[in-house]
């Protein structure tokens, strides 16, 4: 078993669906979106899963609802924690 290919933090499909949501891509380049994706990351807690299904079929809708806040919260702390950091080191 190897665990980079069966399991994973599933906080990371939630941020990486934001990410494309918001089309951040778009709007940043990849060493921006790498670092921006840990400092969102390091804000929240792990939840590792073997397969998405396994989350499709046993999360309740509320903890899929405060999942999704905290992501968004967490986004939003980093954005600004990026310009800020950006901006000190100009």
């Amino acid at each position: 078993m190897k665990i980079s290919d069966d399991i994973h933090n599933y906080y990371e499909k939630i941020v990486m669906h934001h990410f494309a949501v918001a089309k951040f891509n778009e709007k940043h380049d990849d060493d921006y979106l790498a670092d921006l994706t840990c400092v969102v990351l390091n804000q929240l807690p792990t939840r590792y899963i073997r397969h998405e299904v396994d989350m499709a079929f046993y999360l309740p809708a509320s903890e899929r609802f405060e999942m999704e806040n905290k992501v968004k919260k967490a986004i939003s702390k980093a954005v600004e924690f990026m310009k800020t950091h950006k901006a000190s080191q100009e």
